[in-house]
């Protein structure tokens, strides 16, 4: 049986500073990299960071691969000193 709901208005959140689309999506941008992490495996070293998104918290960061944020976000990632 369906029941009747009663939104509260107090929890509605304005679509305008989330950067919301027609379709009520909005892309999710990374923030900032808190940590790095480097996992060994039998074969082979795993880089991963520690990354921050954009309307989340501290809390709710997840970890993701290097080369994969590094492509899509290179923004965020320092430039490497060249040696000679």
């Amino acid at each position: 049986m369906i029941k009747k709901c009663i939104g509260d208005p107090i929890s509605i959140l304005p679509l305008e500073g989330l950067g919301v689309d027609d379709k009520l999506c909005y892309e999710e941008v990374p923030v900032e990299i808190l940590d790095h992490q480097v996992k060994r495996l039998r074969n082979k070293e795993v880089v991963s960071v520690k990354m921050l998104w954009r309307n989340h918290l501290v809390e709710s960061a997840t970890w993701e691969v290097e080369a994969d944020m590094m492509s899509r976000y290179p923004h965020l990632f320092p430039p490497t000193p060249i040696q000679t």
